[in-house]
C-alpha cells in the first residue's frame, strides 16, 4: 500500500481539528443553561450563529482568493478557534437563586416548583438518591412573617426569637400609658409575642429524599429535622398550616438542578455583560470553525489535483476524531465532576486547548500554493450562478440543511422525552444512549461512507446521490416518528452515513469541480453558506416551533415526508434540466485550454484524465 505522504498533514489537520472541537461544541448548550441562560435564549444565539457563518464563509473565501493566502487565514482563524473557544468557560454564571418554600403543618415539607420539572421521572431520581433514614443537608435563608414567627418561637422551642427584641418594652412611662388607654400590660406580658416586621431566618435544614412526592411542575420533600444552632437538631411541627418563601443550597445536583433559577428575565438578559462576553466569545469561535472548515475544504481539494473522488479519504480522520473525542470529553467532564453541584467542563477545554495547538502544528506542515487565479472573482461567480444545474445544486444544499438541522438541534432533545414517556428507568441511562448515538453515527454511518464516497460518486454521479441523500433522510425521519423505545434509534443511526458522510462528500466535491479557476475557496464558501446560513438556521426555526406546537414525533414525520417529496421533485427536475447544453467552465489539470462538461459528468472526467486522456480529447471533438 502505497502513503501518499503530501497528504498525511492533511490527513492530520482533519482528525486534530474535529477532534479538538469535539469536547467543547456538543457541551455549548448545556454550559450556557448553567450559566443560566434559558433554551430561549440559547435558541436564539444558535440561530443567529449560521447568519454569521454565512457572511463569514463567502467572503473570507473570497478573500483568500483574492490575495492568495489560503494558508495564512487557514492558521490564523484556528488560532483565533483556540483563543476565544478557551475564554468560554470563564463567563461568570447570570444572577440566579435557589428558591423553595416550607410548608410547616404536623409533617412539614419543602415545596420546589420549576419549569425544569416537566421530567416526571425527577421525583424518582432524587428518592433513589437516598435511603430511608438518609438525609440531604440544605442551607436555609426565609423570610418569616409574623404567623411563621410564632410557629418558630413556640413550636419550634427557638426562645432567641422571643427574646427582648420581641417582648414589650418595660418601662413606669409605659405603664402609665398603658392605664390611661385601658390597656391590661402585667408581668406576663413580658414573654407575650407582639406585632413585629418580618425577619430572615437562617438554618440548616434536612430533608429526606425517600420521602418525595410530585404534583406538576412542583416537587415535596419531607423536612425531616432543622439546626439553628450547631449539633442542636429540631423536629420541625406546626399546630396550623405556616408558609415561608427560602432561599436554599443544597448538598444534591438533583435539588439544585431543579432548584435554581435565574433573577433576571429573558427580555432583560441584554443589559447583562455576561451575555454579551457569552454571545462574543461563541460568535467569533463559531465563525472561526466555519472559515477553517472552508478554507481547508479548497486546500485539499487543490492538493487531491485530478482527484477530487478522494475527499471521503481525507475527510474520514475528521469523523475518527469527533467519534473518539466527543466520548473521551463525556468522560473526563463527568470525571471531573463528581460531588459538584454543576459540571465542571475545563477539562475539556484544556483537551481542546492541546489538540488544536498540535493541529497548527501540523497544519502547518501541509504543503499548498495556489496556483491559479481569477481576474474576477465576482463576474466568474455570477456567471455560476447564472446555471440553472447551480442554483438546482444550491437548493438542494437548503434542503438537506435544514434536514441536518433536525438532526443535529432536536435529535437527542426528542430522545429524551421519549425516554421521559418510556420510563425513568430509560431515562436514567439516556446519556449513555446518547453516546452510544453519536458514536454509531461516527463510526457506523459516516466513516465507511466517507471511506465509499469516491467510488459511489463515480458509479452513479453527483446528481443521483444528492436524490438518494434526500431519499434517505425522509426514510430515516419517518422512522423516528415511528419510535417509542428510544434505544431504537441505534440501527437508525447507521443511516448517517449516506445522510451526512456521503451529502458531504457530494456537496464538496460539486462545489470543487464547478468552481472556476481562481475561486475554489470563493464557492466553497457559497455552498457552505447556504447549507449552513440558510438551510441549517431555517431547519432549527421551522423545526423548533413545530416541536413546541405539535411533538417531536409529528415534526420528525412532516420533516420526513417533505424530504421524500424533494427527492421525487428533485430528480424530476434534474431529469429535465439535465436534457440542457451547460456552459460550466471545468479546468483540467494535465491541459492548458478550458474544457466544457455537465457537472455531473465532471468526476469521471477528472479521474480518467490521468488514465486515459485521448477518451477526454474525443468526448469533446479534440
Amino acid at each position: 500500500m502505497k502513503i501518499d505522504f503530501k497528504l498525511l498533514p492533511m490527513k492530520g489537520h482533519f482528525f486534530l481539528f474535529n477532534a479538538g472541537i469535539a469536547p467543547f461544541v456538543p457541551f455549548i448548550p448545556t454550559l450556557a443553561k448553567e450559566l443560566g441562560f434559558s433554551s430561549f435564549i440559547v435558541g436564539i444565539v444558535y440561530a443567529f450563529l449560521p447568519i454569521m457563518g454565512m457572511i463569514a464563509k463567502p467572503s473570507m473565501g473570497a478573500l483568500a482568493d483574492r490575495f492568495h493566502c489560503q494558508k495564512i487565514l487557514f492558521l490564523l482563524f484556528i488560532c483565533i478557534v483556540i483563543v476565544f473557544s478557551f475564554l468560554i468557560p470563564f463567563v461568570p454564571s447570570l444572577p440566579s437563586d435557589s428558591k423553595a418554600n416550607i410548608h410547616c403543618d404536623l409533617d412539614s415539607v419543602v415545596q420546589i416548583c420549576s419549569e425544569n420539572l416537566n421530567d416526571p421521572c425527577y421525583a424518582e431520581r432524587i428518592a433513589a438518591s437516598g435511603t430511608e433514614n438518609s438525609t440531604i443537608k440544605c442551607k436555609m435563608s426565609c423570610k418569616a412573617d409574623e404567623s411563621f414567627l410564632k410557629a418558630v418561637c413556640s413550636s419550634w422551642n427557638q426562645t432567641q426569637y422571643c427574646g427582648s427584641s420581641n417582648r414589650q418594652p418595660k418601662s413606669q412611662l409605659l405603664s402609665i400609658a398603658a392605664k390611661k388607654e385601658g390597656i391590661n400590660n402585667n408581668s406576663s406580658s413580658e414573654t407575650t409575642f407582639v406585632t413585629m416586621a418580618p425577619q430572615t431566618l437562617n438554618f440548616n435544614s434536612y430533608i429526606s429524599p425517600k420521602h418525595t412526592n410530585q404534583i406538576g411542575k412542583c416537587i415535596y420533600i419531607r423536612l425531616k429535622e432543622v439546626e439553628f444552632l450547631p449539633n442542636h437538631f429540631v423536629t420541625p411541627y406546626c399546630n396550623s398550616l405556616q408558609e415561608a418563601p427560602c432561599d436554599m443550597t443544597c448538598e444534591s445536583v438533583e435539588i439544585s438542578e431543579i432548584s435554581v433559577n435565574p433573577k433576571v428575565k429573558d427580555n432583560e438578559v441584554i443589559y447583562l455583560y455576561q451575555f454579551w462576553l457569552f454571545v462574543i466569545f461563541l460568535v467569533i469561535s463559531w465563525v472561526s470553525q466555519s472559515v477553517v472548515v472552508c478554507i481547508g475544504d479548497s486546500i485539499c481539494f487543490e492538493l487531491l489535483g485530478d482527484h477530487p473522488s478522494k475527499y471521503g479519504n481525507q475527510r474520514l480522520w475528521g469523523s475518527v476524531g469527533w467519534g473518539l473525542f466527543s466520548f473521551i470529553a463525556g468522560v473526563i467532564v463527568d470525571k471531573f465532576s463528581e460531588g459538584q453541584q454543576k459540571k465542571n467542563y475545563m477539562p475539556a477545554f484544556v483537551l481542546m486547548l492541546i489538540i488544536l495547538v498540535l493541529d497548527v502544528i501540523v497544519s502547518s506542515r501541509i504543503k499548498y500554493k495556489q496556483s491559479r487565479s481569477s481576474p474576477s472573482i465576482l463576474r466568474d461567480m455570477g456567471r455560476l450562478l447564472s446555471e440553472v444545474k447551480i442554483l438546482v445544486f444550491l437548493v438542494w444544499c437548503v434542503c438537506v440543511g435544514m434536514c441536518t438541522a433536525m438532526v443535529w438541534n432536536f435529535l437527542l432533545w426528542y430522545l429524551e422525552d421519549l425516554a421521559s414517556l418510556h420510563g425513568c428507568g430509560t431515562k436514567a441511562w439516556i446519556k449513555t444512549l446518547e453516546g452510544l448515538a453519536m458514536g454509531i453515527q461516527c463510526f457506523g454511518g459516516e466513516l465507511p461512507f466517507f471511506f465509499l464516497s469516491g467510488w459511489i460518486l463515480k458509479k452513479i454521479g453527483h446528481i443521483n446521490a444528492m436524490t438518494i441523500v434526500l431519499l434517505t433522510l425522509g426514510t430515516r425521519f419517518v422512522l423516528y416518528s415511528f419510535l417509542v423505545n428510544p434505544w431504537w434509534c441505534l440501527p437508525i443511526e447507521l443511516l448517517n452515513g449516506p445522510t451526512f458522510g456521503l451529502m458531504y462528500a457530494t456537496m464538496t466535491s460539486y462545489a470543487s469541480i464547478v468552481a472556476p479557476p481562481g475561486t475554489e475557496s470563493t464557492t466553497q464558501g457559497l455552498v457552505g453558506a447556504v447549507f449552513e446560513g440558510i438551510g441549517v438556521s431555517l431547519g432549527s426555526f421551522i423545526g423548533g416551533t413545530l416541536i413546541n406546537t405539535y411533538s417531536g414525533s409529528k415534526t420528525f414525520l412532516m420533516f420526513g415526508l417533505a424530504a421524500l417529496l424533494c427527492a421525487l421533485i428533485h430528480a424530476l427536475v434534474q431529469y429535465f434540466v439535465g436534457r440542457r447544453v451547460t456552459v460550466l467552465n471545468i479546468q483540467e489539470r494535465d491541459f492548458k485550454q478550458a474544457r466544457y462538461a455537465s457537472p455531473n459528468d465532471a468526476i469521471n472526467m477528472l479521474e480518467d484524465t490521468t488514465s486515459d486522456p485521448q477518451l477526454i480529447r474525443s468526448r469533446f471533438g479534440e
